[in-house]
């Protein structure tokens, strides 16, 4: 019996410490290797960086903006919003209460920044991991105004660069990136409404 036992353990032993190997070692290096070769961005998180070379943050990763200046993301139902240590929406249903009045105080707070007419959805609820970097067109145009009037340029000037960055996807539903759009913003020429750009 015992030595059946022993006979038994030795090829276990060997597997577990073949395939902790195999699989805890050699397999996650390969893909490492493989990512860094084939796609170097991606695979160390999509960073964007400034003029200066410094990294302001991620076109897969939202972030909050908060100023006039700016085109404004989503709302966010992670952690204090926009952390990504609590990636989760708010797991409100339709007919929770917490979640109308979560809308309404967006829709009221979109409307005092100058939006007008229908919001687009998209401006007023939060997305299922609360890091959603991109917006829709619709919602961008909405805050062109806005933008406009606060940075001292013409509306067609901030229309045109939604239009430009705009982007469609596999399912057909056409995004901006947020970041990317606010890094245009800087772009443009200074006026005395401009002040200190992305950092």
């Amino acid at each position: 019996m015992g030595k059946d036992f022993s006979s038994a353990l030795r090829p276990a032993i060997v597997m577990t410490v073949l395939f902790a190997a195999l699989l805890g070692i050699a397999y996650p290096l390969a893909m490492t290797g493989i990512g860094q070769a084939i796609f170097p961005s991606q695979a160390n998180g999509s960073l964007v960086r400034d003029t200066r070379g410094i990294v302001i943050g991620s076109t897969v990763v939202g972030q909050a903006f908060t100023t006039e200046r700016y085109f404004q993301t989503r709302p966010s139902a992670a952690g204090k919003g926009y952390d990504g240590l609590s990636s989760s929406g708010s797991n409100l249903g339709p007919a929770s209460q917490a979640l109308v009045d979560r809308v309404k105080a967006d829709v009221a707070r979109r409307q005092g920044e100058g939006v007008s007419g229908p919001l687009p959805g998209d401006l007023v609820t939060a997305s299922g991991s609360g890091l959603d970097p991109d917006l829709s067109p619709a919602s961008a145009l909405a805050q062109a105004p806005r933008i406009a009037r606060v940075r001292g340029v013409s509306v067609d000037r901030v229309r045109n660069l939604v239009v430009k960055l705009s982007e469609g996807s596999v399912l057909g539903e056409e995004h901006v990136n947020v970041l990317a759009l606010n890094q245009a913003l800087d772009a443009l020429p200074r006026t005395a409404a401009a002040d200190t750009p992305l950092r």
